[in-house]
């Protein structure tokens, strides 16, 4: 056996404390997550086996990540969870066929990889309540990606389990996978420390500076002392030749265990070799690929004597490095002549991957065969998720591709499969390769279209809308519905880029698009182009029409489930231009649990912020909290940013003048510095609602005025790709110019309201714009104005524009002398504001209200709207809706424990003690 070292345990005493107090952490019922990161040698394995060793009555699970098997996909992932397959069905199906898809045991539709993350997730924690769990993975800089990216996933996931997650992996350029997670960092052993190891494994007298040389150069590492030990007497010690002062501490221990290996006889080494080319440590595969290349078995039996491996329970080398001093020792000629010998004992039925891969490894030369196969091996990646590796066998494919063309082919497709699995410096990587020079016609065409999709993926404005533009431009005469998404994505990019866009600007984006040939049967995708085009070039009034018929086929359940995915936030974008608040949240509703059936994080993090955005508007500030909070966590997970529009307009509907308008200020900035100039507007917008509502209209009107009025102070411009925000803040405007005496102003935004009220034709619009003409209006027709507009919005689900109408009135009836009259709209106002968290709105209807003489019976910071948080919100919400602990872990991406843990806290906090309660007690916390 392989011993687990202990002398390279000295000087871990704290190291191991640290590691051991996860253990207890995890009994008490919480789970507990670690990566211990340092230099090879530095002992990060030694207390990987310590932990282990501690966990009496645990299930322990270890996995090791292997350099050679970084493109097999979920290869790290199916080694530590093996054991636990036969608990699959146990799961939802979704779950548990994502899982299957993805290990290859059955066949499916690629999985999402957020839904492997959440499979695996609960494969994991199904059984904790009866024994906690201890997972170790060794080597996780050498874990396939799609392992790496699921287990960070389920470790930011973990709370409310028995599970002790724990890396070791070296630092180097994937650290950033590890943020936000506990770390260890090891450093060398002490001077004393490294000194009492030395001489626990050189015991006999050392000359001084020799050995002061030696723990300098080790720097504390214990491999390194110890190997040292391993290897050398005193007397070489003494007098030997001094290693390289340049070689890092990894490379002087890797020399050592050559030398090791070299003093082994020939036939033993090249057993070594072959096990070191297979990661899968299989005994059996070993002595097959022994046999084809004519080696006897029992040439292992002097690498057993002196401990370089153990086969007891599969191929285990003593270090990492020794395995792969094992394998770059050897000759290229060799290498190849081993792996031609595992891919030759592989199954390619069971194990077709890594037969193709070892094909790969054992030539170097062109061979169309091997290419071929590598690209069928990177058809069935994609089809099981495994998107990093797909690109990672395509890359290969070319490399080994004899004829030109198929060597572009692959070298394209490796780029655009690396962008699916958004790995943007990977493609940057293979497109700095690629000979562009030599890509013509679809090819060149292709080329352009990953440039442009990247700089939208690194800011949606600025230079991607010319690149997509330039992109679409190519590929009309050559692929015309490729053509057509395309400038869908540039008039998307000209949409987000607004007043910033470059030359020749959204508008002429959008002509062109228009104009553009359209595939010959057109399909809904290319009818919302057209509308959003029609949109910017003609205006609202000609596009209206369009609009609706784009979007409305997307409010039912009659468009296939992809295609919902892909286009239900461009769809719920132009809902908005048209004020059908209803339909705006039945789409971004729709979105977010088709994404959630879907397992598609990234896609609902889109869709829980248009849904949060609409709930504002709603007056679902507590909902709109709960989406913003769970996109903020589903970030953290995935390393996808969430964009600051939603957290932007929350800082306008709560009237937070400190850190919320701070928040707001640093969003434009850096929207101005992206070319964003969708987000630049919505940020004025949303400081002149915050103003407004703090009854600081000089500064509303200045935020107003910078929006809205472009090179004159007296023109107002609303231009049609800036149509959502500006016309929102024509209101804020209103409101504004009137108290400050700005009528002329004020008639502008309430003509240009009228004009969209009229064209839109809804209840939200009609109620804003007759509101906004009330407030012009003489006082002999103000009130019929002013209850002309709280009947339309009272009809409507506006409540928050509701609810400021009923402020508007009041304040006018106490204006004209009409106390008593004022102290009913007044006091309903106020009451819509504090129930829905309106904050800054409601304290300026209380102010109103007590200088009417009416008593304010509830302060607003004495609400209960915050006894929850966003997230015990959402999943107490989904409590009452008769949803069940799996249920609403599914839709959250959370274990059922961490929800049981959740309800727990809700009903400690609402004062109940079960489901049935939940109902009224939400109504009561949030009245």
């Amino acid at each position: 056996m392989v011993s687990r070292g202990s002398a390279s345990l000295h000087g871990r005493e704290s190291e191991r404390q640290l590691l051991g107090d996860l253990l207890q952490t995890a009994t008490g019922g919480t789970s507990a997550v670690m990566v211990v990161q340092g230099d090879a040698g530095i002992g990060k394995s030694a207390l990987l086996d310590s932990l282990e060793d501690e966990a009496n009555g645990w299930r322990v699970l270890r996995a090791s990540g292997v350099q050679s098997e970084m493109e097999i996909a979920f290869a790290g992932l199916h080694q530590l969870c093996g054991v636990l397959l036969p608990a699959l069905p146990a799961l939802p199906p979704p779950q548990a066929e994502a899982l299957a898809t993805a290990f290859g045991l059955a066949p499916g539709a690629p999985p999402d990889r957020f839904m492997v993350g959440l499979a695996t997730l609960n494969l994991l924690t199904e059984d904790t309540d009866v024994q906690p769990l201890l997972c170790l993975i060794d080597d996780a800089q050498w874990l396939d990606q799609t392992s790496l990216q699921t287990l960070t996933f389920v470790a930011r996931r973990l709370l409310a389990e028995q599970v002790v997650l724990v890396f070791a992996t070296r630092p180097g350029e994937n650290d950033s996978v590890w943020t936000g997670l506990p770390q260890l960092i090891l450093s060398g052993l002490s001077a004393p420390d490294s000194a009492a190891l030395l001489e626990s494994v050189v015991p006999q007298s050392l000359d001084a500076r020799v050995r002061n040389r030696i723990l300098a150069e080790s720097k504390g590492n214990p491999l390194a002392l110890l190997e040292l030990g391993r290897q050398s007497s005193a007397t070489d010690l003494n007098f030997g030749i001094e290693p390289s002062r340049s070689q890092s501490v990894a490379d002087r221990v890797e020399r050592q265990f050559q030398a090791e290996l070299g003093q082994l006889p020939e036939a033993t080494q090249k057993l070594l070799l072959i096990a070191a080319a297979d990661p899968l440590g299989d005994v059996g595969l070993l002595w097959r690929a022994a046999a084809t290349l004519g080696v006897d078995p029992a040439a292992i039996e002097p690498a057993e004597t002196s401990g370089v491996v153990d086969l007891h329970n599969g191929v285990q080398f003593r270090h990492p490095l020794m395995r792969s001093a094992a394998y770059q020792s050897a000759a290229l000629a060799e290498r190849q002549q081993v792996h031609q010998a595992l891919a030759d004992v592989t199954d390619a039925l069971r194990d077709p991957d890594r037969r193709a891969w070892h094909h790969a490894q054992s030539t170097a030369a062109a061979d169309e065969d091997v290419a071929a196969e590598l690209e069928t091996a990177a058809d069935r990646a994609i089809v099981r998720g495994g998107l990093a590796a797909a690109a990672a066998f395509l890359t290969r494919a070319a490399f080994l591709s004899p004829a030109e063309d198929r060597r572009l082919d692959r070298e394209l497709r490796a780029a655009e499969t690396a962008l699916a699995a958004g790995n943007i410096e990977e493609v940057l990587h293979l497109l700095d390769a690629l000979d562009s020079a030599a890509l013509d016609g679809l090819r060149g065409a292709r080329f352009e279209l990953l440039s442009a999709q990247i700089a939208f993926a690194s800011a949606r404005g600025g230079d991607a809308l010319l690149l997509l533009l330039a992109a679409a431009r190519r590929l009309e005469p050559l692929a015309p519905s490729m053509a057509a998404d395309t400038f869908l994505a540039a008039v998307q990019a000209g949409l987000f880029a607004g007043r910033l866009a470059p030359e020749p600007g959204v508008v002429e984006v959008a002509r062109v698009a228009r104009s553009a040939s359209m595939p010959d049967v057109p399909r809904r995708s290319d009818q919302m182009l057209l509308a959003l085009s029609t949109l910017l070039v003609d205006g609202l009034e000609v596009a209206a029409p369009q609009l609706r018929r784009a979007y409305e086929p997307y409010l039912s359940d009659g468009v296939p489930v992809e295609e919902s995915l892909r286009l239900l936030q461009v769809t719920t974008v132009s809902a908005n231009y048209l004020w059908d608040l209803e339909s705006s949240i039945a789409m971004s509703d729709r979105l977010v649990n088709l994404a959630r059936e879907a397992g598609a994080v990234i896609t609902l993090q889109l869709g829980l912020t248009a849904a949060a955005y609409a709930r504002l508007f709603a007056g679902d500030l507590a909902i709109a909290a709960a989406h913003l909070d769970e996109a903020q966590e589903l970030s953290t997970a995935s390393g996808s940013p969430v964009h600051p529009y939603t957290a932007v307009a929350m800082a306008g509907f709560t009237g937070d003048l400190n850190e919320g308008a701070a928040f707001v200020r640093s969003a434009e900035r850096a929207a101005e510095e992206r070319g964003e100039g969708l987000v630049v507007c919505l940020c004025k917008w949303s400081l002149a609602m915050a103003y407004n509502g703090n009854g600081n209209y000089a500064e509303a009107l200045a935020h107003c005025r910078a929006l809205l009025f472009r090179n004159s102070e007296h023109v107002l411009m609303l231009a049609p790709f800036e149509l959502a925000p500006n016309a929102w803040a024509l209101a804020e405007l209103v409101e504004a110019a009137v108290r400050c005496g700005d009528m002329a102003a004020a008639a502008s935004a309430v003509d240009a309201l009228a004009e969209i009220a009229a064209i839109s034709g809804t209840d939200w619009s009609l109620g804003v714009a007759a509101c906004a003409r009330a407030q012009l209006s003489a006082d002999e027709i103000a009130e019929e104005h002013f209850l002309e507009a709280i009947g339309y919005l009272g009809r409507s689900i506006a409540r928050v524009d509701h609810a400021r109408a009923l402020l508007l009135f009041g304040e006018w009836l106490h204006k004209v002398g009409r106390r008593a009259a004022a102290r009913e709209p007044l006091r309903q106002a106020y009451d819509s504001f504090v129930a829905m968290g309106v904050r800054a709105f409601a304290e300026r209807a209380g102010r109103e209200l007590s200088a009417t003489g009416a008593e304010i019976v509830a302060r607003v910071d004495e609400s209960k709207h915050h006894v929850l948080s966003a997230q015990e919100l959402h999943i107490a919400r989904l409590a009452a809706a008769g949803r069940t602990n799996p249920e609403i872990g599914s839709e959250l991406f959370l274990s059922k424990h961490t929800i049981e843990w959740h309800l727990r806290k809700v009903f400690a906090k609402l004062s109940i003690t079960s489901r049935h309660e939940l109902g009224d007690a939400l109504g009561t916390a949030l009245a």
